[in-house]
């Protein structure tokens, strides 16, 4: 093997999450020989750039969880790494709007949350909600004013700069094809080419199954892809709403449902919807993967997860399918949207983790051995959340006392 094919480090995966764990390794290690690679030509053409380019607040979270916590680092980091690049985002700000009374109801557990979580709110009635968005109707709102909007993948370009400003290397159009650790370090086989590194991290969303049963690592998990399908609205109601306008959720339910969207470029999107996908990275309506369907099709938990959740699925389906009962859900709490506003559809692929028994895995979800650590979940608000969460993973690397599992 070629002396210069010989790292310190491989992080396998340039999305947001691998891309912040490699700047962070060269941060504390300068001079560190460090090697970022993936398939594809660019970074963040999966998850981190088909993201809706919210910068979460935490609302949601449970208190005092690794998500909350994680949540509420990432989006100060986040916004400082913004100003420091001069990337250009917003503090929009997020209207949580209830439309009932049972929503009413969960709308104050969600106010509890936040408190707990140190999030700044403000309710709002009906009356300073028509004032505070006029296309908006609902019972009421929390306000959450911190909540912010980016392009995730401009962070991504500039950390990749960061990267390679530190010395490290990015090869993209590089699928790994084999991963084998031993005592001394991990061999990696990618793009017809051999790496060794003394550690190794995978972040491959969609694909972090596979790349950890490449490396030989007994998981009981698969990833199940979710497409998320959106609209954007013409430009005449780009100025429809002033805040991200999200419905209040169903706790029952593992999506946050169909929101208003304002994206940093100006446009506004409506979405998304949560349907099972048929290809884990085929983002037009229709694609279908054989290979990802009969991986889905042999593996139990797939089966208990549709089982479990068949109604909402033929709801989600629905929606799909007819671009009215989309419409319906849309107008719920913003009733003057009509067929014509819903254009230019487009989608994002969640990689929904999922035990063999149908358990979904909502927390971040780590496998680790002596040389490697694979990212094996990272949900939203894993975008939000990616610079502390690469802080936590190179504190694991290092072996630091009390870094999160």
């Amino acid at each position: 093997m070629a002396a210069d094919n010989r790292y310190d480090y491989c992080v396998v995966g340039s999305g947001i999450v691998g891309l912040a764990t490699a700047a962070e390794l060269l941060r504390r290690e300068p001079g560190a020989r460090l090697l970022v690679l993936d398939k594809e030509a660019r970074p963040a053409v999966h998850q981190t750039g088909h993201n809706s380019g919210v910068i979460h607040a935490g609302v949601y979270y449970q208190p005092g969880s690794l998500k909350a916590r994680l949540c509420r680092e990432g989006a100060e980091a986040t916004k400082a790494f913004c100003a420091r690049h001069g990337i250009a985002f917003e503090e929009c700000g997020k209207l949580l709007v209830a439309t009932d009374d049972l929503e009413m109801e969960r709308m104050e557990a969600l106010a509890g949350r936040a408190a707990q979580n140190g999030i700044a709110f403000e309710r709002l009635d009906r009356t300073r909600l028509g004032e505070a968005e006029p296309a908006v109707t609902g019972l009421g709102a929390l306000l959450v004013p911190s909540t912010g909007i980016v392009d995730y993948r401009a962070i991504c370009a500039a950390m990749a700069g960061e990267i390679a400003e530190g010395g490290g290397t990015i090869a993209f159009g590089m699928p790994v094809s084999a991963i084998r650790e031993d005592e001394a370090g991990v061999t990696v086989v990618a793009g017809g080419e051999t790496f060794r590194a003394g550690r190794l991290v995978v972040c491959a969303g969609l694909q972090s199954d596979r790349l950890a049963r490449l490396a030989g690592l007994d998981i009981d998990f698969r990833i199940v892809p979710f497409r998320g399908e959106y609209y954007t609205l013409p430009a005449d109601k780009a100025r429809i709403v002033r805040h991200l306008i999200y419905p209040i959720p169903d706790p029952e339910l593992p999506f946050l449902g169909v929101h208003l969207t304002r994206m940093i470029d100006g446009s506004v999107t409506v979405g998304p919807n949560a349907v099972l996908g048929f290809a884990r990275e085929g983002y037009p309506k229709g694609s279908v993967d054989l290979r990802d369907v009969a991986a889905m099709a042999a593996f139990p938990g797939f089966w208990r997860v549709i089982a479990g959740n068949l109604r909402s699925g033929i709801d989600e389906f629905r929606g799909s399918l007819f671009k009215r009962h989309y419409l319906e859900k849309c107008r719920k709490y913003c009733p003057s949207l009509t067929l014509a506003d819903l254009t230019k559809p487009g989608a994002g692929i969640r990689a929904q983790a999922v035990r063999r028994d149908g358990t979904l895995i909502h927390d971040f979800l780590f496998v680790a051995s002596e040389r490697m650590l694979h990212v094996c979940n990272a949900p939203s608000p894993a975008a939000t959340s990616a610079i502390p969460i690469g802080s936590m993973i190179v504190d694991r690397l290092h072996g630091v006392e009390g870094a999160a599992a």
